[in-house]
């Protein structure tokens, strides 16, 4: 009877979202790790 907020926030999330919608954003955070990731090796190399 009572959801719990995340339960809650992944229900409002799905209907405001279409599949495409949300794969942009999976898409975006995938890049965003890239670069933070690929920025930290390449800082580590010019170290050593």
């Amino acid at each position: 009877m009572f959801d719990s907020l995340d339960e809650q926030m992944r229900k409002d999330e799905e209907r405001v979202l279409t599949s495409g919608q949300r794969m942009m954003r999976y898409a975006i955070y995938v890049a965003a790790a890239v670069v933070v990731f690929g920025g930290l090796i390449l800082g580590v190399h010019m170290l050593t």
